[in-house]
């Protein structure tokens, strides 16, 4: 295990150095939770360490009463690639001229480092909340999500731990801080289609079933439907075909088998069970006539949800507008996000750093915008515990 220094709750810039120096690339931890753990409890936090499989996970509260306020993350990171492409150490948390430079700066570390900080500040100027904070952070959302945030919400449920709200802190913004939050998030399927034929010579096609007629036909099918028009907080879904594999070389030989991948970005005129018996139908028709084999490989990764606007949303824009100057608007952008299993427990929006640089190359983020994220926070559970304790 990397051993880390231990930097003050209050220190939002110094917590972030120590997470990113832990090379904590999914499922590994490498530290990282032992070093927010060490914050937490300076603060006076119970905390658990969950672990499921090979993945380590932390929650933690302080309080016992409600309303519980909950901030959720992630302390594991996408690999760093090419290291020698970076102009200073990936797991470094180099200062540049202002600028923090690590893995995780974005995704997500810098926003954990302004949760706890936020975290310090607010009870040092408020005291005790009169109700609970809460942190639910997971080493599993870059990977596969199986033994992160979904088991640790089914655990915690089972011994009757609630929250009240959720604040996840994802980048959200495109290019600049305050401009969007994220309420809600579309879902997404992941469809493998296989066809199975007979592997034949092209000139006695009679002797032969080719697979690719029925695929292309299948695929046709389903890019023909326009799935909806979109919504006030949604854009419309799409289905996109994102691969078409035969491996077939030579040019007189009828392949045996052909496979192809799509993905189905969803909002909620949709779920994902819809879904899939719509795509079960449509290979169902196809099938019809076709002496060989089409089968399905359909998984719902999240489904779409959306958390109303209301008090809520409204505490959380007016802190943000606050800090920066900006009135951000309410979207549901992006990919998924381990929102889509909070979802199920509690309201859940997602605030965090500016993301531009996520997973890329020299991921960065000014030192300002993760103070100015700290303040944004520690303005929210002020606001939080005034309105709904």
């Amino acid at each position: 295990m990397t051993t880390l220094t231990r930097p003050a709750p209050h220190d939002a810039i110094g917590l972030a150095q120590a997470l990113i120096r832990a090379p904590s690339v999914t499922p590994r931890d490498e530290g990282a939770l032992d070093t927010l753990q060490g914050a937490l409890e300076a603060l006076g936090f119970a905390c658990e360490r969950m672990p499921f499989g090979e993945v380590d996970n932390l929650y933690a509260r302080l309080g016992t009463a409600e309303p519980v306020f909950c901030f959720a993350g992630h302390t594991d990171v996408v690999p760093e690639g090419d290291a020698a492409q970076w102009q200073s150490a990936p797991f470094g948390a180099a200062l540049r001229d202002g600028v923090l430079i690590g893995r995780g700066a974005v995704d997500m570390k810098g926003a954990i480092a302004a949760f706890v900080a936020a975290t310090a500040r607010h009870l040092e100027s408020q005291g005790q909340p009169n109700g609970s904070i809460a942190f639910l952070i997971t080493g599993d959302e870059e990977g596969p999500a199986v033994n992160g945030t979904k088991k640790m919400l089914e655990a915690l449920a089972a011994k009757g731990e609630k929250f009240s709200h959720c604040l996840v802190g994802e980048p959200t913004n495109p290019s600049v801080m305050g401009e969007t939050i994220k309420i809600g998030r579309r879902g997404s399927l992941n469809a493998v289609v296989t066809v199975t034929g007979r592997q034949g010579h092209v000139a006695y096609p009679d002797r032969a079933v080719n697979p690719l007629p029925p695929l292309m036909a299948l695929l046709a099918r389903l890019k023909a439907r326009t799935l909806d028009e979109g919504s006030e907080h949604f854009q419309p879904s799409n289905l996109e075909v994102t691969t078409i594999d035969v491996g077939n070389a030579p040019h007189n030989v009828i392949p045996g088998k052909a496979t192809a991948k799509f993905n189905i970005r969803f909002n909620t005129a949709h779920t994902g069970e819809a879904l899939k018996s719509w795509i079960e139908a449509e290979a169902a028709e196809v099938q019809k006539g076709f002496a060989g084999q089409i089968a399905l490989d359909l998984t719902v990764t999240g489904e779409a949800f959306l958390t109303p606007e209301g008090r809520f949303t409204a505490l959380l824009s007016e802190a943000v507008e606050e800090v920066t100057g900006r009135k951000p608007v309410l979207n549901t952008g992006g990919g998924t996000s381990d929102a889509r299993f909070i979802k199920d427990y509690a309201p859940v929006a997602e605030f965090g750093l500016v993301g531009a640089t996520m997973h890329q190359v020299d991921e960065r983020t000014p030192v300002g915008d993760i103070e100015a994220l700290t303040d944004i926070y520690e303005r929210i559970l002020a606001r939080y515990f005034e309105v709904y304790a």
